[in-house]
């Protein structure tokens, strides 16, 4: 039987938890009491003016739930703005503040400092096959039928 580190699928998890709980880390160590998920989502909704939460929801690997859960703090943080939307009440529009783009900027050294030590030693080419191949598993395994 197979051993748990023999399984790629196992360590790329163990990676990307090492990774979020460092990064998170650096965040409290620094001061900064905003989470790696809040800041994924104002950076969503920067990128995406017109970003609907379901859409959010898809795009940082969140549930309905925990959107709407996060999107609150952010409002109570006053990092977001939510108003209904001007043609579909069901929809809201959401708008970064002036504090949000802040703290977007505020926490950007930090954030490519940690990618920077979580990349240590390893080559841009082995970064470039890690890319495809992880691509090309989520190609082999999104929408599939089987």
């Amino acid at each position: 039987m197979e051993k748990l580190d023999s399984i790629i699928f196992y360590n790329i998890d163990k990676a990307i938890r090492a990774y979020r709980n460092y990064a998170q880390r650096q965040l409290k160590l620094h001061g900064f009491t905003i989470t790696i998920d809040q800041w994924l989502i104002i950076k969503a909704i920067l990128e995406n003016p017109e970003i609907t939460q379901n859409e959010i929801g898809n795009l940082v690997f969140k549930d309905n739930a925990s959107v709407t859960r996060i999107i609150d703090l952010l409002v109570k943080s006053e990092y977001v703005i939510r108003t209904v939307h001007a043609n579909d009440r069901r929809k809201t529009h959401l708008e970064v503040t002036e504090s949000g783009l802040k703290i977007i900027k505020d926490v950007q050294k930090i954030v490519e400092d940690n990618r920077k030590i979580a990349l240590e030693g390893i080559s841009k080419e082995d970064l470039q096959i890690m890319n495809n191949v992880l691509l090309k598993i989520s190609e082999n395994t999104i929408n599939t039928k089987k």
